[in-house]
Order: C-alpha cells, then sequence, then structure tokens
C-alpha cells in the first residue's frame, strides 16, 4: 500500500487566490511524496469551477470522483463513465453559498433551527488531512474543526475527519465527529444525497414499514403515517423522513442503474424531490438521503461515527 501523507492546512476562505491555495497544498502534497506519486495513486489537486480548490479521485478500475474543499462536497462519482451524481443548474462555486448538488454535508443541524438552515458545514473550507491507495482505489480524509465563523452561531470545540474511499463501482464515507469541548454538545445531521434520475421512472425500496413524516403540504407540520409502498416513487412534490430506515435501500435511478445505499449509524432517511417548485432540473434527479433525526449528544471526548456506501448493483 502507498501512502501519502498530507499536513492539514486550513484554507483561510475561498475568497483567497485560488493559484495562492493551490500552490500551498501542492508544495505540501509534492514534499510528502512526490508530486509524481501523487498523479499516480489517483489523488490530483487542481481547480475547480469558480477557480475553487478540487479534488480529482481517479481508481486503476476506471472509476472516478471529484470533490471540492468548499463543503467537503462530493460533486461527481463516474462508474463506466457515466456520472451517477447530480448537480443542479442553479449551483455556484463562489466559495460563497452551498454547493446545490452531489453529496452536501448538513451539520450541526439538519433543517431549519436555531442556527442557519442545514448548518454551517457546506459553507466552510475543509482540510486535506491525507490520502493513501489501496490497490488502486484512492481515498482521502478531510478535516474540519471549529473557528470564528463556527463558534458565532455554535459555541463548541469539535473535529469533523470525512474519508471518502472511491472503488470500481463503489463510493464509501466514513464521517467521524469528536467532541474537543470541556462540556457537552448535541447536533443533527445528513448527508443531502442529489442522484442523477429520470424522476417519472425512479423508485427507492426498502422502506416499506417505516414510520413516516411527511412534509407536505405543510413542512412545519408533518403528517405521521407509515410506509405501506414496496417501491416509492416520486409522482410529484416529495418530503418524507423515514425513522428506524433499514441499514440498505435501493434506488433504481431511472436511467438503467439500480443503486445500493448501505450505511452504519446512519438511522434515518429522507426522500425529496421539489417538484415544480424547481422545474429546471426536477425531472433530471431524486434524493435519497442518510440522516439522523434525533439528537446525537457527546460527552468531552467522545466521538460519533456513521458510513455509507454507495455501490452499483
Amino acid at each position: 500500500m502507498a501512502t501519502i501523507s498530507m499536513s492539514c492546512i486550513s484554507l483561510p476562505t475561498a475568497r483567497l487566490s485560488t493559484n495562492r491555495q493551490l500552490k500551498r497544498y501542492s508544495t505540501r502534497m509534492s514534499i510528502a511524496s512526490g508530486s509524481n506519486e501523487t498523479k499516480c495513486l489517483g489523488v490530483q489537486l487542481t481547480e475547480g469551477l469558480g477557480t475553487l480548490p478540487k479534488v480529482v479521485l481517479t481508481s486503476s478500475h476506471g472509476s472516478e470522483a471529484e470533490l471540492y474543499l468548499f463543503g467537503g462536497c462530493v460533486t461527481s462519482w463516474k462508474v463506466a463513465g457515466k456520472d451517477l451524481l447530480f448537480v443542479r443548474p442553479d449551483a455556484v462555486f463562489n466559495g460563497q453559498k452551498p454547493i446545490s448538488g452531489g453529496l452536501p454535508h448538513c451539520f450541526p443541524q439538519f433543517g431549519p433551527g436555531a442556527i442557519q438552515q442545514h448548518g454551517f458545514a457546506r459553507n466552510v473550507n475543509w482540510s486535506v488531512l491525507d490520502s493513501e491507495n489501496v490497490e488502486g482505489n484512492p481515498m482521502i480524509t478531510l478535516e474540519l474543526k471549529d473557528n470564528e465563523y463556527s463558534r458565532a452561531m455554535w459555541d463548541f470545540s469539535f473535529q469533523a475527519l470525512y474519508k471518502i474511499i472511491l472503488d470500481e463501482k463503489s463510493l464509501s464515507t466514513e464521517l467521524v465527529i469528536t467532541n474537543n469541548d470541556s462540556k457537552k454538545f448535541s447536533f443533527t445531521t445528513a448527508l443531502h444525497t442529489y442522484f442523477s434520475a429520470s424522476v417519472g421512472s425512479a423508485s427507492v425500496k426498502g422502506l416499506k414499514g417505516c414510520k413516516t413524516l411527511n412534509k407536505d403540504p405543510d413542512p412545519k407540520n408533518p403528517v405521521e403515517g407509515k410506509e405501506e409502498r414496496d417501491t416509492v416513487t416520486f409522482p410529484g412534490f416529495v418530503d418524507c423522513v423515514y425513522l428506524d430506515a433499514p441499514s440498505e435501500l435501493q434506488l433504481d435511478n431511472g436511467l438503467g442503474n439500480t443503486i445500493s445505499i448501505s450505511n452504519t449509524n446512519w438511522t434515518d432517511a429522507v426522500l425529496w424531490n421539489p417538484h415544480l417548485t424547481m422545474e429546471a432540473c426536477y425531472k433530471d434527479f431524486v434524493c435519497v438521503e442518510n440522516a439522523k433525526i434525533g439528537q446525537v449528544q457527546l460527552e468531552p471526548e467522545q466521538s460519533w461515527t456513521a458510513t455509507q456506501s454507495l455501490s452499483v448493483i
């Protein structure tokens, strides 16, 4: 196993010169491993849309993924040349707003609440902690720690580690949240995953029997229920929480692919499609999100870990 070790370098702000940011990262990567080795290991730092720093992961088996350090957001996952994730056409890459698409983070709050919608993890810069390659499959670990910006709205010291692993037909992630504070804290979280889909043909299996919180028509007063369908479809506006969801769901994206969505410790699931409220693109994606709806409470020095694996089957 070949390994690149990269020191954690926080990007001060997305407004700074991206050339300077890329140079700083590339220098550290080259010192640790040699620039040629970085490329052959399938981990390449480059300039993305809006000149934001982007990491490209390339597996020796032919799959590819792209992620932005802004938001720690995976925006592309290609298997056999086909992108299975979706980025909305209204997404902006300016370091000022969260990237709308791919695998956005929701932390330390999922949905509306005491702080900004979906928390702050999706609209701050993450740092590259390290990367490695196992049998042709690249991995990278990102880190997010508290700073003045996060403490202004959520006054706790924490560390978030996010490992992304690319395999021939799978994209796996591991999220570890650690309480570095002297007092306990609680949070909710989710991976707001956007999948490329033909919404009229897409469906999800595995949710039958789950307790549901249906946010249609009133998201502020969700209707409790129970999922009775073997196969859940997207006939119109869909915004539904599934509590105590199983550890594996199957998405038929309506485009010829079936994707297994398996997890550990993401106890809940959310299905979402905005329908006519997002007329320009609603037909081209569905969101199947792993979530932790209930509060996770961590004492000082405690950690919480959740994994997700997306696999073409």
